[in-house]
């Protein structure tokens, strides 16, 4: 129901509900006042109810990614590059922003230090590691629709010998792929020029474990980490930036004493998973999944995913490992370096177990998308639709914190815009818009995930404040100009108190 009352009848009724006047905030109907309406129009009917529905599929989330600018197909204009994915304006924000979550977990620790290795490493390295003769997956061609598919993990194979795409049962045997993409270093390709792109960081760690720890001057127990580039030339990427060719990892090699290895690999399972619930990922999207004798790598002497539910379901996230003494003993092997760890308090040597925790930034920054997306669906009285999408993400993640959109073009509030946008830019990502109404900028950058949005208005010359919404609770503060920055700064630290 709709009320209509003049503008002046405004104080009695605000005074009939509260006497105390710092209430008047939480008045229990919502007001409407044009600028210079001579009437107050109170809507006193029911507010409407609310439903909040997830990530429909991962198609709604490939579409927001290339309309906000999140990923791009790669090469798009020449058709595009399988499984190659580009971060746009915001993704590559985002994607920073995971990185840096992620890397301060790690390295402002006091027992971890950071590396980052070359991606091109002598062939031995890939040699002593395994990956040269062994790094490989079992591929089969359809002889019919000339498609290509791992036999290890694809069901209608596993099930029925059958082609995945069409069906056929015209299949070749299995083969061995090796998953290194190869390449020369220098004039002349021929064998002794051979290098390869790296399919993973963690040898780096192992080849500079000595040397990271000695001008360091750590001392056991100690982790080195590392974020950097991958290739992998898989047989059957896919699912958007789940599975890419070529992409980012975030490895930590923890070094240990034999026999304390069990303990620390549970601490790290502990430690990782409290990571991803700090970051806001929901716990029912989570879970641990051990691996058995026969998944278990040949160097490990245990291993746990933690695995989220993706659109198509629980699929691996991170990879926790107890890999033994197996690195450092090959890398002794092949290199003839001691890479030994003397322990003054014991006046021992020793090669040190390692436990790994690895997790692609690729991978995770889906993670955190599917998690975040929500639609907020409101009726009307007419039973019409209003739907608001929102990304949920955890502030330190969201690729713009603040908006800041002035309530028309007139230059007496775009010109206070611009000078806040720069004040705010100075200590954050900020993303300035004008353009359509002050409804469809709250929704654009409810879009993105913007924490706060801040609305200059008519009442800025005088009052010189404006008005910050925040993202997920719709309040509104009045903050004064001056201030802005560090409420910003304080309320994105206690977002979701």
């Amino acid at each position: 129901m709709v009320t209509r009352l003049a503008a002046s009848e405004l104080g009695a009724i605000l005074s009939s509900h509260f006497v105390d006047q710092s209430k008047l905030p939480v008045l229990p109907i919502m007001l409407y006042l044009s600028l210079g309406a001579k009437e107050l129009v109170m809507n006193t009917s029911e507010p409407p109810k609310k439903v909040v529905r997830n990530l429909p599929d991962l198609a709604a989330l490939v579409g927001l990614s290339k309309r906000r600018g999140f990923v791009f197909q790669s090469s798009e204009i020449y058709g595009g590059l399988g499984s190659c994915w580009d971060y746009g304006p915001l993704g590559s924000l985002l994607k920073l922003n995971v990185k840096k979550a992620w890397w301060n977990a790690m390295t402002r620790r006091a027992d971890i230090v950071g590396l980052d290795a070359s991606i091109l490493m002598h062939p031995t390295v890939w040699k002593a590691s395994g990956h040269v003769d062994g790094f490989t997956d079992p591929l089969v061609d359809c002889k019919d629709c000339k498609t290509r598919f791992r036999s290890d993990n694809t069901d209608s194979y596993l099930k029925d010998k059958k082609c995945p795409q069409c069906g056929s049962k015209n299949l070749s045997e299995p083969r061995l792929f090796n998953l290194m993409f190869k390449t020369h270093m220098g004039p002349v390709e021929d064998a002794g020029s051979v290098v390869y792109l790296r399919p993973e960081t963690a040898q780096g760690h192992f080849v500079n474990f000595l040397n990271c720890q000695q001008s360091s001057r750590y001392k056991i127990p100690f982790g080195i980490a590392a974020i950097g580039k991958s290739f992998r030339n898989e047989i059957t990427p896919g699912n958007f930036i789940f599975r890419t060719r070529e992409f980012e990892q975030m490895e930590m090699q923890y070094f240990v004493k034999p026999g304390t290895d069990a303990g620390f690999f549970d601490t790290w399972k502990e430690t990782r998973w409290n990571f991803y619930l700090k970051y806001k990922l929901k716990a029912e999207n989570l879970r641990f999944h051990p691996h058995g004798p026969t998944e278990l790598a040949h160097y490990a002497k245990a291993a746990v995913d933690v695995q989220y539910n993706f659109p198509m379901g629980f699929s691996e996230l991170e990879g926790i490992h107890n890999r033994g003494d197996f690195d450092l003993t090959q890398h002794m092997k092949f290199s003839g370096k001691s890479l030994e760890y003397f322990d003054e308090a014991g006046k021992e040597k020793f090669i040190p177990y390692v436990i790994e925790t690895a997790v692609g930034c690729d991978r995770l920054v889906l993670a955190f998308l599917c998690d975040a997306y929500r639609e907020e669906v409101t009726l009307d009285e007419a039973g019409k639709e209003d739907v608001r999408v929102v990304l949920g993400l955890h502030p330190d993640l969201a690729p713009i914190k603040v908006g800041i959109l002035p309530l028309s073009k007139k230059e007496e509030l775009s010109s206070v815009g611009l000078r806040l946008r720069d004040q705010l830019a100075e200590d954050f990502d900020v993303n300035y818009d004008e353009a359509a109404s002050i409804g469809k900028r709250y929704r654009r950058q409810d879009e993105i995930g913007t924490p706060f949005c801040v609305t200059v208005d008519f009442e800025t010359a005088n009052d010189q404040a404006v008005t910050v919404r925040h993202r997920d609770k719709m309040t509104q503060d009045r903050v004064n100009l001056t201030q802005l920055n560090r409420y910003v700064f304080e309320n994105l630290k206690d977002f979701y108190k």
